[in-house]
């Protein structure tokens, strides 16, 4: 089956068609979603049986990939208020792409879906029951459709079973998370109601103290809109170190600059107490994965990250590490713990959703 696959950033449209397995082809285009450079893309790639759009919030409605009709549309509409910085991309390029193939099949598959099998335990906040009742305040988790390949992909370079695997899946980019993933389902994963909650990322905070919130709100006179734009754009290592991109971070840390070395050191702070805690959920571990543009391209990240948790069965190769080139096992031979560098592959996830959806599966 030959799959578009349509993956909406935040100044940026991916398009892809693959089939099977195979990428035929693949386009980046810049800024807002047009039917004519879709149209343009679709000529020149050759036909296709289907569509498969990343959709980055299906809230408490879609806990799995959903062939997108007029009622489903409505809905993943509605849910605007929950990703109000992704979700109307994800629904331009829908209707950019409907206006070129309007009787072609199209599939949403959900970076929140992933998580949907997460325990009361993990994703409930601890708030009034009345609030709870009323609106849906859980921890949703995201980079659904990386960390479901991911664990994938670790099963097959290990020789394992998907379902008899315990796998923590670490994707760090721009933005960042870490899932636990026991027998191929998610049990804890560290974002939570929005992408803003857990590790330190390009331009996000990642978890503060909320407490520190309000006191800005009320004794700053802080709004917040000019908060939510604080901790969205002008945190993490850019508000730490001056620069979003950690190859820059790290090369001022190496010169001497103390706040890029600080910015490095809490990053990878609370990357290893993630991991650790990912562990815990799920009592063990038998594959640590590094993915995303950080994960996949930083030896030195990974190599900090991994070091002092022997205690967990980790050990990687230093050599093996810096030559790595993804997919790419670099762990010791000794190692109880399989430590993988893995390219992050949502366009295979949401291929694969996209089939299992239209052959009944879904």
């Amino acid at each position: 089956m030959r799959v578009l696959v349509v993956n909406a950033g935040s100044s940026s449209l991916k398009l892809s068609v693959l089939e099977d397995d195979d990428v035929v082809e693949q386009e980046v285009l810049e800024g807002e979603a047009r039917s004519a450079d879709v149209q343009e893309f679709v000529e020149r790639s050759g036909s296709v049986e289907a569509v498969g759009h990343r959709i980055v919030h299906g809230g408490t409605d879609f806990t799995g990939p959903t062939l997108i009709t007029g009622s489903v549309l409505e809905r993943m509409t509605a849910l605007t208020d929950l990703a109000p910085l992704h979700q109307p991309k994800s629904l331009a390029a829908f209707h950019a792409v409907a206006g070129v193939l309007p009787d072609t099949p199209a599939v949403a598959c959900f970076d929140t879906a992933f998580h949907a099998t997460i325990p009361p335990a993990a994703h409930t906040y601890a708030l009034p029951r009345e609030w709870r009742r009323r609106w849906p305040l859980r921890r949703f988790g995201f980079h659904g459709l990386s960390h479901a390949h991911a664990a994938v992909r670790a099963a097959e370079m290990a020789g394992r079973r998907i379902d008899d695997m315990r796998t923590v899946s670490c994707h760090l980019g721009a933005g960042a998370s870490v899932t636990a993933i026991r027998d191929g389902r998610s049990v804890d994963t560290t974002m939570g109601f929005t992408p803003l909650e857990g590790l330190i990322m390009a331009t996000r905070s990642g978890s503060v103290d909320p407490g520190l919130i309000l006191w800005l709100e009320q004794h700053e006179s802080l709004s917040s809109a000019e908060l939510a734009e604080t901790l969205e754009y002008r945190s993490g290592l850019l508000g730490m170190a001056g620069s979003s991109d950690m190859r820059e971070v790290l090369a001022s840390a190496a010169a001497g600059d103390a706040d890029a070395e600080i910015a490095a050191e809490a990053y990878l702070h609370r990357l290893r107490g993630s991991i650790a805690s990912m562990t815990a959920a799920m009592g063990g571990l038998d594959a640590l994965v590094f993915t995303g543009g950080v994960g996949e391209h930083s030896a030195e990240i990974r190599s900090r990250a991994t070091h002092g948790l022997d205690f967990l069965g980790v050990g990687i190769d230093g050599t093996a590490n810096e030559s790595a080139h993804p997919d790419a096992d670099i762990s010791v031979e000794s190692a109880k713990v399989r430590t993988l560098v893995i390219t992050a592959r949502e366009d295979l996830e949401i291929s694969r959703e996209v089939r299992q959806v239209l052959s009944g599966g879904g």
